[in-house]
């Protein structure tokens, strides 16, 4: 995914196919919110999202990530810029009359699209036609089987826990074979070890049959395990685009290190305190795990908290009037008051 990916000519129209492009291909795009026309949901936005692959959008709230979403399936009308589906121009609520693009599907946060008063087999069989009774039960059924919810067919929606509705909108979204499944804030009702599961089948329903899947979240920690690329968003621009790993060890800006990381942020005067090698004006981030903290009375640091985190630790040591924030994986059995000396594994300049 490429964050500044531009293609050379102006906006086509719709009946024209452009060549070279991702699956799924932003241009320059803008919308703005219709009682503040001078104020921006997103803005100048450039993204591919690329076939067979999850892609995260992720940001803080307000940031324009459910906006992008919305404009990527074709349920809101782009005010500058357009979005194109294998090359195609995807039309908008003012150029169609049943707005959202045919290839792909939705699910909300809220599972707007569930009758919370029918049972789940009927939730997800209504998507299919009734053309050939046999292969709707059977896919009915094989959908439910991938998505581990068949002991819960003859249940109402109404009866089911968060998790399990998130279940029953997916399999709903899928049984009719979307070739990409937009999801919004999927995790957001869901519990950890409910959540873990779902990363795990939404990830085999991705390898297995080549599904494309763009997911919004607020919270990297819910995404980072499955996305293949990501999409950080703030104040409706994209700050950074590209394979987490890669984005997570050197961001770009402070902003993408403390999403991510909740990284430490120096100034250039800062860092000069640290003795790390940050030139004027420069803006040096170290995510917590990257400093070591040594007991020593002689220390330049000192422990001002200890906050236990079950197999790890996070300490908060104050060091030339700056406070740092550490990940110690080896509980230190280190004490408020205590001093240290710390050691930076590596730091990232900006």
């Amino acid at each position: 995914m490429s964050a500044s990916a531009t293609i050379s000519c102006s906006p086509t129209s719709p009946d024209v196919q452009l060549e070279g492009l991702a699956l799924i291909h932003a241009d320059d795009l803008s919308k703005y919110y219709a009682d503040k026309r001078n104020v921006a949901a997103i803005q100048h936005i450039h993204a591919d999202i690329a076939e067979g692959e999850i892609t995260a959008i992720i940001g803080e709230s307000g940031s324009g990530k459910s906006t992008l979403l919305r404009l990527l399936y074709g349920l809101l009308e782009p005010d500058g810029g357009e979005v194109r589906y294998r090359g195609w121009k995807v039309k908008g609520p003012l150029e169609k009359l049943i707005p959202g693009h045919p290839a792909m599907r939705m699910v909300s946060q809220h599972f707007d699209d569930l009758n919370t008063y029918a049972n789940v087999w009927d939730n997800v069989a209504s998507r299919l036609s009734n053309t050939d009774l046999t292969a709707k039960e059977e896919k009915t059924r094989n959908m439910l089987d991938r998505l581990s919810i068949s002991h819960l067919s003859s249940q109402r929606i109404s009866d089911l826990s968060g998790g399990e509705r998130q279940r029953v909108a997916i399999a709903r979204a899928l049984v009719t074979d979307p070739e990409v499944l937009l999801m919004d804030e999927p995790f957001n009702q869901v519990d950890a070890a409910f959540r873990d599961r779902l990363q795990q089948d939404i990830r085999k329903l991705v390898d297995e049959d080549g599904l494309t899947v763009v997911l919004v979240s607020h919270d990297p920690s819910e995404v980072l395990a499955i996305a293949d690329a990501l999409l950080i968003l703030r104040e409706g621009k994209v700050m950074a685009a590209g394979k987490p790993a890669e984005i997570y060890k050197n961001p770009p800006n402070a902003y993408a290190a403390t999403l991510l990381a909740k990284s430490n942020i120096l100034s250039s005067e800062g860092a000069t305190l640290l003795k790390l090698n940050a030139s004027p004006g420069k803006t040096a981030a170290i995510h917590p795990e990257w400093i070591q903290a040594q007991p020593d009375n002689h220390g330049a640091g000192v422990v001002k908290a200890v906050l236990f985190k079950g197999f790890y630790e996070e300490l908060i040591v104050e060091i030339n009037q700056i406070s740092l924030k550490i990940i110690n994986t080896q509980l230190s059995g280190l004490k408020a008051g205590e001093r240290v000396t710390l050691q930076f594994e590596r730091f990232v300049v900006f």
